[in-house]
């Protein structure tokens, strides 16, 4: 099983529902940051903003390494690719239906 499968997408969406972990992983996204460089980002306290990064972290949405003596969060494309995944689902179907639509319309516009 890969990364992405085995990221829970229910726990993942219910952390990205917050504006607040969505900053957080915009200000992560480029390169990793400890949480004080991610607080002052966001506008959050440390303290808010490790709570949060420790939620992004339990999604899979976010990884957390050791440089020294600090800890360094980065973004976890692989707990994304997930949500993408389960979200993608819904396209196909959507764009079935979208064509059969047009092709309805045409057909009495034209027969």
């Amino acid at each position: 099983m890969g990364a992405a499968e085995a990221i829970d997408v229910d726990v993942a969406l219910r952390a990205l529902a917050d504006g607040n972990r969505r900053a957080i992983l915009r200000a992560i996204r480029s390169s990793p940051q400890p949480v004080g460089v991610v607080a002052q980002t966001v506008g959050l306290s440390q303290q808010t903003a490790s709570h949060h990064l420790r939620t992004l972290q339990k999604a899979g949405l976010a990884t957390v390494s050791a440089d020294h003596t600090r800890r360094l969060y980065a973004l976890n494309t692989d707990g994304l690719a997930a949500v993408r995944a389960y979200l993608d689902d819904f396209w196909p179907g959507k764009l079935a239906a979208l064509k059969s639509a047009v092709e309805q319309r045409e057909e009495r516009r034209h027969g």
